[in-house]
């Protein structure tokens, strides 16, 4: 099976029911994506399919054959990524940072289809990603001023 990960080609061997989580964790060393549930209720594991945020524990490699995956790994070469981890690093978000790479996907996926999101759209937006930590407001603040960075930008 042929698969595009972070804008690269890869052929891998596998069954295709086997969750893309450990196809991109054990096959391709892709570590970053995190496993938090295993039930697509944590968001830690979250990656963007053509764009949108999906959760790898529960979606089965056979089901992306011909799409664009981003990993956390392929984040900069977005063009939101490199906004996005500045303002977290500016806004101290992390604090474990085990649900970074999921909250970044999904603030990802957020900034591409609405570049100036309200708090409403922002809470929507990460419904679903969980912060043990409780770091939801440094989350808010960063997406809002990665979206102010970007507006500056254009």
């Amino acid at each position: 099976m042929e698969l595009d990960v972070n804008g690269k080609t890869i052929t891998i061997e596998t069954e295709g029911d086997t969750p893309v989580l450990w196809v991109l964790r054990d096959l391709l060393g892709l570590t970053g994506t995190k496993y938090g549930c295993g039930a697509a209720a944590c968001g830690a594991c979250t990656i963007l399919v053509d764009g949108s945020p999906i959760r790898a524990c529960i979606t089965p490699v056979s089901a992306l054959a011909g799409v664009k995956i981003t990993t956390i790994e392929g984040l900069a070469a977005l063009p939101v990524g490199p906004a996005l981890q500045e303002s977290w690093d500016a806004h101290d978000v992390p604090q474990c940072g085990y649900c970074q790479s999921g909250q970044l996907m999904s603030a990802a996926a957020l900034l591409t289809a609405n570049p100036k999101p309200n708090d409403v759209a922002i809470t929507d937006a990460m419904e679903g990603n969980i912060c043990r930590c409780g770091t939801y407001g440094r989350i808010r603040k960063a997406i809002s001023a990665a979206a102010e960075a970007i507006g500056s930008q254009n």
